[in-house]
C-alpha cells in the first residue's frame, strides 16, 4: 500500500476517489451479470449445434461405409462465401454470421452413384452447422475473456480498491483530529501560561 500524506487535501482525494469508485462499482456488476448471462445463452446454443452435428453423422452411419469409396466432393459442392458482421454485447465486438453460401454443382446422374445426392446435402448440412459453431466459439471466446476481466474489476474494487479507501480515510481523520486536538491543547497552555505571566 502506496503511504500518504496526511493533509485536508489528501482526505478530500481519498474521498473523491472513493465516491468514484463506488460509483463505477453498480456498473460493472452490471456488466459483469449481462457477460454471465450471455456465456451461459452461448454454451448452450454450442451444445445444441453438436448436438446437431452428431444427429447428422448418427444418420449417416447406416450408409457411411459408402464414403469409404473415393469420391471428390469437393468437385461438387464447395464453399462459396461466409458472410458475418460485427455485433456487440455488453460493449464487446463479437461475430455473427449473416449467411453461409454454397456453390453446388449437380453431379452427372448417369456416371455417379444414387448416394452421392444425399452425400452432398449431409455434407452441406454439417459444413453448415461447423461454420455456425465455429462462430459461436468465437463469440465465447471473447465473451468468456471480458467476463473474466470484468470479474478482475469488480473483485479489485470490492476487495481492494474501496476497502483500501475507506482505510486511508479512516487514518487521515484520525491523524486530522489528532492534530486538532494537539493544537487545542497546545493552545490552551499557551493561553494559560500568557495569564500567569
Amino acid at each position: 500500500m502506496p503511504r500518504i500524506k496526511h493533509t485536508k487535501n489528501e482526505l478530500k482525494a481519498q474521498r473523491d476517489a472513493l465516491k468514484r469508485f463506488e460509483r463505477y462499482l453498480p456498473t460493472l456488476q452490471l456488466k459483469k451479470q449481462q457477460l454471465q448471462m450471455e456465456v451461459r445463452r452461448l454454451e448452450g446454443q454450442i451444445e445444441q449445434k453438436r448436438g446437431e452435428e452428431e444427429e447428422r453423422r448418427d444418420g449417416l452411419k447406416t450408409w457411411v461405409r459408402l464414403f469409404a469409396d473415393a469420391f471428390p466432393f469437393g468437385q461438387y459442392l464447395k464453399v462459396a462465401k461466409v458472410r458475418a458482421s460485427e455485433g456487440n454485447i455488453a460493449g464487446i465486438a463479437i461475430p455473427v454470421l449473416e449467411e453461409v453460401r454454397f456453390e453446388r454443382k449437380m453431379p452427372d446422374l448417369f456416371l455417379t452413384a444414387s448416394w452421392v445426392d444425399d452425400g452432398l446435402e449431409v455434407l452441406e448440412q454439417l459444413l453448415r452447422l461447423g461454420i455456425e459453431r465455429r462462430i459461436l466459439d468465437e463469440q465465447h471466446r471473447r465473451l468468456a475473456e471480458e467476463l473474466r476481466v470484468t470479474s478482475q474489476r469488480v473483485n479489485l474494487f470490492e476487495k481492494v480498491k474501496i476497502p483500501e479507501c475507506g482505510e486511508n480515510i479512516r487514518v487521515i481523520r484520525i491523524f486530522l483530529g489528532d492534530e486538532q486536538t494537539a493544537d487545542v491543547v497546545r493552545g490552551k497552555i499557551a493561553k494559560g501560561r500568557t495569564v500567569t505571566a
